[in-house]
């Protein structure tokens, strides 16, 4: 409707019905403003250093001032370390790309992060993170996602079977329903077992409890310690870290024998596991393999969960995208066979996921450390600074995307989104650090979509809003309830082949 439209429509009304008030602009306004999907408040003034640092711990998001969504460059000083957001298009290719290796992950973001990932390729630098990223890169090229892809399809067909029992128009929480689909994808495509296997099961549920028992910001990731200090943290963090580390090293100990035997399956962990450092020859010893797969829960299961989840909450809440992901799934799957090529078919649903992944980026916030002296945008930083990248700011930059809290998958196909998605558009990181799972993520992330919505439908739950919170991910503070139900027999065809 047009702003001429929406006035003709209020001002007739009003003539019809005397007792009516006279229209005001706001009440024009009111209605033409666009329905946008939740966004964190941001923070109002400045705070002190604890108050900053309580609302960090509440959540990272609303911790950060508004001016950030325009800002090209925000500084942040505290009498330990000072730290730069850097919005400009300029700086984040300069960081993530032109000098990738000058910019190291953050040592105080490794702290946090050390008792479950160990060293592995997400927390690691320098040569460390350059023989890991030899030896796992070969795991994820093009030829290995059709590999891996009947895993995919799998994990989606048990999952629509997961849901059937719950699709009776009573609220579902989608999240736990997504952290378990995206959980047995990273089993059945790295140890070709589903997450009901018993030794995946076990480690599904303690990572559940890992998660809830993980500070946000631990203390001596704040304070400038020596590396040798001790790093605390709690009891319940340690202990379920342990805990899924040994779970993982009993899958990595049964794949190592069955490599010797010349029994293992054709999946990751064989891949990975069998693949020796070009320039060095050396293959992953069991501590190391146990670092990386604990990287493949945390950052392709956490990431992959949140994602997922907030694409159906979007598609419920803008049903006229559910239902072409729909009709574009039973064009795309043939019900009698599998096929690889079906994921070409899926524009719509990569465009929605795309687009869930810009307002609702699994990774909020970057932060890696200067080595030298540096100048941005004409200010000097000292060597030991941290360079924050904001995906979470920068996938909004008003300066950057037209409407940019808005939905509209469609955006990718405009001149502005085209520019954007080359220059701020960074949900997988990018340059030499970019996350090697990317295109595996882009492949599973619209495949399960259009699976579940080919099956049912999702609708909301009235009053029951999610609300955006940042720890390691973007989650809802209150959880995603939906509604289910299924779709007509035509929409639900045999997907098992």
């Amino acid at each position: 409707m047009t702003r001429e439209q929406v006035f003709t429509h209020k001002f007739l009304k009003c003539r019809t019905n005397r007792s009516q008030p006279s229209v005001h602009v706001s009440d024009i306004n009111s209605a033409l403003a666009p329905d946008l999907p939740p966004k964190p408040k941001a923070r109002q003034g400045k705070v002190s250093l604890l108050a900053y640092f309580r609302l960090f711990k509440k959540d990272i998001l609303s911790a950060q001032p508004a001016h950030l969504y325009r800002a090209w460059m925000a500084e942040m000083r505290t009498p330990f370390f000072r730290s730069y957001l850097c919005n400009d298009p300029n700086l984040v290719d300069l960081v993530l790309k032109q000098r990738s290796m000058d910019f190291p992950k953050s040592e105080r973001i490794r702290v946090g992060l050390k008792p479950l990932l160990g060293e592995s390729i997400f927390i690691s630098n320098g040569e460390l993170w350059a023989h890991q990223r030899r030896i796992i890169d070969p795991a994820f090229e093009g030829g290995r996602l059709r590999t891996v892809f009947p895993a995919m399809w799998d994990s989606g067909v048990a999952s629509v079977e997961r849901l059937k029992p719950l699709a009776d128009g009573r609220p579902v929480e989608i999240e736990g329903q997504t952290s378990h689909v995206a959980m047995d994808v990273i089993f059945r495509t790295l140890f070709s077992v589903p997450v009901e296997h018993e030794i995946a099961k076990a480690a599904f549920e303690t990572f559940r409890a890992h998660q809830q028992a993980q500070p946000v910001a631990n203390i001596a990731a704040v304070l400038p310690m020596p590396r040798w200090f001790p790093r605390f943290h709690s009891r319940k963090t340690r202990e379920t870290a342990r805990t899924i580390r040994d779970l993982i090293g009993q899958l990595t100990n049964l794949r190592a024998e069955a490599i010797a035997k010349g029994t293992a399956p054709d999946d990751l962990a064989t891949k990975i596991m069998t693949t020796p450092d070009p320039e060095t020859g050396e293959v992953f010893e069991t501590d190391e393999m146990i670092d990386q797969v604990a990287i493949f829960f945390l950052a392709g299961h956490e990431t992959s969960a949140a994602a997922l989840a907030w694409a159906l909450y979007l598609l419920a809440r803008y049903p006229e995208w559910q239902e072409k992901l729909s009709e574009e799934a039973l064009i795309a799957f043939e019900p009698e066979k599998i096929y690889f090529s079906a994921l070409s078919k899926l524009r719509h649903s990569r465009s929605v996921f795309r687009e869930a992944m810009r307002l609702y980026p699994p990774v909020p916030m970057l932060v890696r450390e200067t080595t030298c002296p540096e100048l941005f945008r004409n200010r000097k930083v000292k060597p030991g600074s941290q360079v924050i990248l904001s995906p979470w700011h920068l996938h909004r930059h008003e300066r950057l995307w037209d409407r940019p809290d808005e939905f509209d998958p469609g955006r990718f196909d405009t001149p502005n989104g085209k520019e954007c998605l080359r220059s701020a558009y960074i949900p997988f990181s990018a340059g030499p650090r970019v996350c090697p799972g990317s295109a595996f993520a882009m492949a599973e992330g619209p495949l399960l979509l259009s699976m579940l919505v080919r099956a049912f439908r999702f609708d909301l739950v009235k009053g029951d809003e999610p609300v955006p919170v940042a720890h390691l991910t973007v989650r809802s503070h209150n959880g995603i309830r939906l509604r289910l139900t299924p779709r007509s027999t035509k929409h639900c065809k045999d997907m098992q082949g």
